[in-house]
């Protein structure tokens, strides 16, 4: 397999591991939920590089976030009926963010928590993680697609 946009899914990873994201959760975090994260940095990120002249790099990285979470839950043993399913249901999950958050820049706050929570009602204090996503796709639109291809960020 190419690594060619290994960086761009280890940053993805490193975002949803930051630990403050789950302190509003009223229980042990799951796969479901950092895939949940996962998806929503993702959407964030291609929201802000989507242009004609990214088009087939987003397309590419697209492909290989998405084999890279089904050797994921391939690893944690699902059969290959389930990880269809399974990948169906999280490709249609990603998708709606994509569609929710498009036009992220220019709701209200109370709009985008709305959002934030359709994708996230498990957690308590949805206000922090708004404020968390607005300063990642603030940070995201700082930055260059070249400099996530390139190197690994730190949350």
């Amino acid at each position: 397999m190419n690594n060619k946009y290994l960086n761009v899914y280890n940053n993805l990873i490193n975002f949803t591991r930051n630990k403050d994201l789950y302190k509003n959760l009223n229980r042990e975090d799951n796969f479901s939920d950092r895939l949940t994260l996962f998806l929503l940095h993702f959407s964030f990120f291609l929201k802000n590089y989507k242009n004609e002249e990214n088009k087939k790099i987003l397309q590419e990285i697209y492909d290989y976030n998405f084999r890279q979470l089904e050797l994921s839950i391939r690893e944690i043993g699902y059969g290959d009926q389930s990880i269809n399913k399974k990948m169906k249901d999280y490709i249609n999950l990603f998708h709606s963010m994509v569609s929710e958050i498009h036009f992220w820049d220019d709701l209200s706050k109370s709009d985008k928590l709305k959002k934030i929570s359709i994708f996230l009602g498990d957690f308590q204090n949805n206000q922090e993680l708004l404020e968390y996503f607005d300063i990642f796709n603030s940070n995201l639109s700082k930055k260059t697609l070249n400099s996530y291809l390139k190197s690994v960020s730190k949350p």
